[in-house]
């Protein structure tokens, strides 16, 4: 029997990503760009569905995988693992799929890459299709439950319960499982575009369905940038004015120091670091697809001091590293690569970024921190610490943020949690005194 070839290309998809832990929107783009002329742009969807869709719902797929198994997952082959997760997918969550049809299609892909577990294919894919998962709504511990029903790693749902409760913990969890819209944002500096649906910020637009933005004319001449609106909002709260200095610290690939620039209308300076010359050339490549000329780029590590720059700036942006919890919609693959023992490493970098970079701001000069987390350890903890050793104060910037964001202030430090419409993400102000 033929194998489908749209089936076919997710599931190397998927066991590239699992051989190499590569991050999935990279393994697709490069199989789609190998095959873009055997695919019609039904393949392209159907293919991008099913890798991030079985990464979405990984864990939860190997525990009704698992019910149905004798065989332990973690003794199956690679190709045999890959192809159960992508049957079980299109069995339990896409309706337009027949059932039938998504076990036979993964038996045929059983038969070309492991032959001898056909039959445990076929079994464990036709009991998965008679049956229900209402069970796991009833798991009495409440982390297993949201983590298995959500299908989040344990450690980051005990860590949401412990910040938000288990309540709000089930919506964040169910939230980072949306696939976005496409956000764009509008380039002020070409003037104002009829496009899309009006986002919560002016200069922001939504955009459904599933076209390559990358390739529109819009896009190409420098009309818009695929950004979040949440990860806009640390360049727009800082709000940088015509002629100012400010330095963006963290600053590939771009988005927000490009945001930056066109706030400042391409007038003033902004100084862009980043670790990697490589990261460097997507924010100048950006920049001169913007028609932007403001931005000088510079090799840098953050977290050393650069004697020349102290108190040379009137703003700073600090979107520092950091574990990406709030962007899992977008990069699921974050929750199967981070760890616990991360936030250590990740937190003790951002003080570092943050206590070293503050010495670059003029007295009364405004620096914003922020990251798309969640966790309190990369977010207030850090500012609270640095105050108490630095001579900085917060800022109320409620007053700046619009109703529409779903989102938790304390002491003026904003935490926003995802929804729908944007990423969840973390922004503070600080003023030098």
């Amino acid at each position: 029997m033929k194998i489908d070839f749209a089936r076919n290309i997710a599931l190397k998809s998927l066991y590239e990503i699992n051989i190499k832990q590569a991050y999935s929107n990279i393994v697709l783009d490069k199989f789609i760009n190998e095959n873009r002329e055997k695919l019609s742009n039904l393949d392209i969807n159907f293919i991008s569905e099913l890798v991030y869709g079985v990464v979405t719902w990984k864990l939860t797929l190997e525990y009704i995988i698992q019910k149905y198994s004798k065989t332990k997952i973690k003794k199956m082959s690679d190709w045999v693992k890959n192809i159960l997760y992508l049957g079980s997918y299109q069995i339990i969550f896409l309706d337009k799929v027949p059932k039938s049809a998504a076990v036979n299609e993964s038996v045929i892909l059983c038969k070309k890459y492991n032959f001898k577990s056909v039959g445990l294919v076929n079994a464990i894919l036709r009991k998965i299709e008679k049956s229900d998962y209402k069970e796991i709504s009833n798991i009495t511990n409440s982390i297993t439950r949201i983590s298995l029903k959500y299908s989040m790693p344990e450690w980051i749902v005990k860590k949401f319960c412990d910040e938000y409760g288990e309540e709000e913990t089930a919506n964040i969890c169910q939230n980072l499982n949306l696939r976005p819209n496409i956000s764009v944002r509008i380039n002020r500096l070409k003037g104002k575009m009829d496009l899309g649906e009006k986002g919560i910020l002016e200069d922001f637009r939504t955009i459904t369905g599933t076209k390559n933005i990358t390739k529109t004319k819009e896009y190409i001449e420098g009309n818009i940038t695929i950004q979040d609106e949440a990860a806009g909002l640390s360049s727009f709260v800082l709000a940088p004015k015509e002629g100012e200095i400010v330095l963006d610290a963290c600053s590939a690939p771009g988005g927000k120091t490009t945001y930056l620039a066109e706030l400042m209308h391409n007038k003033g300076k902004i100084v862009a670091w980043d670790i990697y010359e490589e990261r460097l050339k997507q924010v100048e490549q950006n920049a001169k697809r913007l028609g932007i000329d403001i931005i000088q780029t510079e090799v840098h590590d953050a977290t050393k001091l650069k004697e020349e720059y102290v108190e040379k700036f009137d703003k700073i942006l600090l979107d520092v590293p950091c574990l990406g919890l709030g962007v899992i919609r977008r990069k699921p693959d974050i929750k199967w690569n981070r760890q616990e023992d991360d936030i250590k490493e990740i937190s003790d970098i951002q003080f570092n970024i943050l206590k070293t970079c503050s010495k670059y701001l003029k007295r009364n000069g405004t620096l914003v921190y922020s990251t798309c987390s969640m966790l309190k350890e990369e977010n207030d903890a850090i500012i609270e610490k640095f105050i108490k050793e630095e001579n900085f104060e917060t800022v109320n910037i409620e007053e700046q943020i619009p109703n529409e964001f779903s989102k938790i202030t304390t002491k003026d430090m904003v935490q926003f949690l995802p929804s729908q419409k944007h990423d969840g993400f973390f922004i503070t102000m600080l003023k030098k005194i």
